[in-house]
């Protein structure tokens, strides 16, 4: 950090986009802007001589995209890198979570029309992002632990009668792409629980996410539907501005019932609905991100009889939500990222055979 302040390096081929994006971070007294380049060659000379605290970074760039300037930074001189996109091409979007799995830390929306009525949500985003990621001193590469099923604590309700899993909720926010793609990517194509996830991520950038999981593991990977009844083998993504929840019916339901945490699609609503509807035959996941969403309704899990897991804080990019589960005694399990699938793995079939349910 550059005299108290979060030193920014801009990557961006457009000059407009460089003059926006240094006139809106440097408008925080806590930023300041140490250089704005227009290629990723000239990022990587910039990083010899200067060290940034964050790096904002666009995709669609000549000779050395987004995704290729991020790979070198991470291979020579790591540093906390944000994916700067407008989302609106299909391949850039690609481009952002290939960026991800090259050690990228976040993805964020780019600012680009005032008159838009996101346009102030943009920019606070993009600011507040910077500011997080500034805090970032070493981009996580998750220690290989060796420990596995080492619970926190007993279920409260331990007399709970249980079926086998039937369904698996979970919840992330920042860092927690990459986490989701670890996860699903481990997990075998038969698997036999339904997964619904909640990922809090900018408008534009759902279908992309969908795409890459699609393309980097083996499970089914959808933008949920209304009144649709989750299978084995898939995994369903809430989708921007709608709350999802699993009814008594068993089926997906998407409403635009009010924020919760300020979010829509909110964890913490989710979660209420697994506890409700499942109980002790749910399982519940709280990953990456910041703020307290989901973090309560996950205790409300565990003490509805569930198995519930955090991820651990030194695999989290930003270990808010699952700490804030952790400190109110809502994990039943603390696991690095790279843990989580095989002890789910163990978790299913432990149950299901408990429960005498026929994998």
């Amino acid at each position: 950090m550059t005299a108290d302040k979060i030193g920014v390096l801009i990557v961006d081929d457009s000059r407009v986009a460089r003059m926006l994006l240094v006139h809106l971070l440097e408008s925080d007294p806590m930023i300041r802007v140490l250089g704005a380049v227009d290629s990723g060659q000239a990022a990587l000379e910039f990083l010899r001589n200067k060290q940034p605290d964050v790096v904002l970074m666009d995709i669609q760039m000549p000779r050395l995209d987004g995704f290729e300037t991020t790979r070198l930074i991470m291979e020579s001189q790591p540093v906390p890198i944000v994916i700067c996109t407008a989302t609106s091409d299909s391949r850039e979007v690609a481009i952002t979570f290939r960026s991800m799995e090259a050690g990228a830390v976040a993805c964020i929306e780019k600012p680009v029309a005032p008159e838009h009525p996101e346009y102030e949500t943009v920019v606070r985003n993009l600011i507040d992002t910077i500011k997080l990621m500034s805090e970032v001193k070493v981009v996580r590469r998750w220690p290989r632990s060796s420990s596995i099923l080492r619970p926190v604590s007993r279920t409260t309700n331990s007399d709970a009668v249980t079926n086998g899993i039937r369904m698996i909720g979970i919840g992330a926010s920042t860092g927690g792409p990459l986490v989701l793609q670890t996860i699903l990517a481990s997990l075998p194509k038969n698997f036999s629980v339904p997964i619904l996830i909640v990922q809090h991520i900018a408008p534009g950038f759902l279908s992309g996410l969908v795409q890459w999981l699609n393309d980097t593991t083996g499970l089914h990977v959808h933008v949920a539907a209304h009144d649709t009844p989750p299978l084995a083998g898939h995994a369903y993504l809430a989708p921007d501005d709608l709350q999802m929840s699993i009814g008594r019916s068993g089926r997906i339901r998407l409403t635009r019932e009010e924020p919760e945490n300020s979010l829509r699609p909110a964890v913490s609503y989710l979660f209420r609905s697994l506890a409700e509807v499942f109980g002790p035959d749910a399982l519940g996941i709280l990953l990456s991100g910041m703020g307290k969403d989901g973090a309560a309704e996950l205790k409300m899990m565990k003490d509805y009889g569930a198995i519930t897991i955090a991820q651990d804080r030194d695999s989290s990019v930003v270990h808010g939500m699952p700490g804030e589960a952790i400190g109110l005694g809502g994990a039943t399990y603390v696991l690095a990222a790279d843990k989580i699938a095989e002890n789910l793995i163990t978790l299913v079939k432990r149950r299901q055979a408990a429960g005498g349910v026929q994998t």
